[in-house]
């Protein structure tokens, strides 16, 4: 069986294990354990606090320094009220693509990884080729975090990660941060006709709102004069705000849903002291001269560094090796690579699909993407031997 016939058919098998982030993927993890270890890979897999969620980290090749790891997460964002042509998690082959929920993102590169294996597991390696594989990347990247932890303690410090995620096969030495947070306002209801007996949750709410723009404003002054990302300055998004049960019934309860994409760490801590000080300064002391058991609690989804790009990164002059490549690029999508380099791993993003695809109906990964990242990945051998 060639590389290209290998990959799709296992690119089928790991769409049809529905790894939605609010479910289970013990299926996909024990699946890809079991595949693995028949080929004498040496298998980890390390669980979050309920059980429910699992990372899976692989070697082949000898127990010495120097490794280089092949990243990804086994998540894929919901498909709910989308409108697909086909099943998707059933992968159909059209007009020289495959459709299907995480082809793109990011099981593509997952299995063109795991049509490799078999032949990375004759290589006379001089050093170890890690496969791993994380949880929850789509929502807070938590299991990244939680294997970067995990190499911490145990002095583990592989020399290279190539995170696969989808780049259309180019080069990312850098991408910013990913800083997520719910901002939760407990107000007091009352009926709409007499506001100033309630403390309406989505009025504060919505002057949170109003002040994390205003602080959003202020970070394009900040900007580095050399940032190299596009927009230059950190930003800052509201994805959801919600909040009441009725237009005649004061809110008691609203949610603020909001993020940052930093461009250096002192953005995010300005960002944080700020609309903090507002909240427990202003916003708090009106909402309890009312009701004192008002409260305001902003809880951290998730806080991912962003990937700096370094001169003389061996991962990047990796990735230009195996591609025949001659230029990178920044984006302003953020990726587990980051919480990787915190550790010490130099790291660089290339994968196979394109991002526009990723977490749309219909999404697809190209044939020629796939064929791409399998010749990539077969150019190791001789980086590694």
């Amino acid at each position: 069986m060639d590389r290209l016939t290998a990959a799709t058919g296992l690119l089928g098998d790991l769409v049809a294990f529905p790894t939605v982030s609010s479910e289970s993927n013990l299926a996909l993890v024990d699946w890809v354990a079991e595949y693995l270890r028949a080929l004498g890979a040496r298998i980890e897999i390390s669980h979050d606090d309920t059980g429910a969620k699992a990372n899976l980290f692989a070697t082949i090749g000898p127990d010495v320094a120097g490794a280089v790891v092949l990243s990804g997460h086994t998540d894929v964002v919901p498909v709910d009220g989308q409108d697909w042509d086909s099943d998707p998690f059933d992968v159909v082959a059209r007009d020289g693509k495959y459709f299907g929920r995480g082809t793109c993102d990011m099981k593509g590169f997952i299995a063109c990884v795991l049509a490799l294996a078999p032949e990375m597991a004759q290589w006379r390696l001089a050093r170890p080729l890690h496969i791993a594989l994380t949880y929850d990347e789509e929502v807070g990247c938590f299991g990244a975090r939680a294997l970067a932890d995990v190499l911490r303690a145990r002095d583990i410090r592989p020399a290279i990660a190539l995170v696969g995620e989808p780049t259309s096969m180019r080069i990312v030495e850098g991408h910013k941060g990913c800083f997520e947070y719910t901002t939760t306002f407990h107000g007091l209801e009352g009926h709409g006709s007499v506001p100033d007996n309630g403390v309406n949750a989505a009025e504060f709410a919505t002057r949170y709102v109003a002040r994390l723009m205003e602080r959003g404003r202020d970070l394009r002054d900040r900007v580095p004069e050399d940032s190299p990302f596009s927009p230059p300055w950190t930003t800052v998004n509201i994805g959801r705000i919600a909040g009441g049960t009725a237009r005649n019934v004061i809110a008691g309860h609203a949610e603020v849903e909001w993020e940052m994409r930093p461009v250096q760490p002192g953005d995010a801590a300005y960002v944080r002291a700020e609309i903090d000080r507002y909240a427990a300064e202003t916003l708090l002391p009106q909402m309890r001269s009312v009701h004192r058991q008002a409260g305001i609690e902003r809880v951290v989804i998730g806080e991912v560094a962003g990937l700096m790009p370094r001169p003389g990164n061996p991962a990047t002059e990796l990735a230009l090796a195996l591609t025949g490549a001659n230029d990178t690029e920044l984006v302003s999508f953020g990726t587990e690579a980051g919480l990787y380099q915190d550790i010490g791993i130099d790291c660089v993003v290339c994968g196979p699909g394109a991002i526009a695809q990723a977490h749309k109906p219909d999404e697809h990964v190209e044939t020629t993407q796939l064929a791409a990242c399998l010749d990539m990945l077969g150019r190791l051998h001789d980086k590694m031997a």
